[in-house]
């Protein structure tokens, strides 16, 4: 693949799962979810005007450099500190709406994620760094969006990692 139609591919990506944030947050009652899907759909509009910027420079200069690409999400880790705070609110609602939106968030995630994944297998030079940061960052969305759905859905996992045994 060439590096403007993966530039493309990943905008095209990128605007998808951004929508789907949005559309989460306008169909979400609790404050803390509508703040959780809002901070979601805006790290990825940050993908996408990265991404823009670097289709124009690869148009306009035939070169692509990468420049950092911060997150506004933040690390995996801490989310079981910022899930666990709400535990007590959380099992007296019902969150099904919620539970879908973040069903359908991770489909489109992990698809996401595979993509960077084939771009990294696929590029070279400063589009495989590009495409790698990427990768980082929506392999940490991943994680997040499940974490965030293992946790309402009370299935006992947290983080892939069984919390009980029922065996026991």
């Amino acid at each position: 693949m060439q590096i403007e139609e993966a530039i493309s591919e990943a905008i095209a990506y990128e605007t998808r799962i951004r929508d789907l944030y949005r559309e989460a947050a306008d169909q979400t009652a609790d404050a803390k979810g509508v703040e959780v899907f809002n901070t979601l759909a805006a790290d990825e509009q940050r993908h996408i005007d990265y991404l823009e910027h670097k289709r124009r420079q690869w148009r306009q200069e035939g070169v692509l450099t990468v420049a950092p690409l911060e997150s506004l999400v933040p690390p995996a880790d801490r989310f079981q500190n910022e899930i666990g705070a709400l535990q007590s609110e959380m099992a007296r609602e019902d969150r099904t709406d919620e539970k879908r939106m973040l069903s359908k968030a991770l489909q489109v995630e992990v698809e996401t994620s595979a993509f960077y994944r084939r771009m990294v297998a696929e590029m070279e030079g400063a589009a495989r760094e590009m495409f790698a940061r990427f990768l980082e960052i929506e392999d940490g969305h991943v994680a997040a969006v499940q974490a965030e759905l293992d946790y309402i859905s009370h299935n006992g996992f947290w983080f892939d990692f069984q919390e009980f045994d029922m065996e026991y």
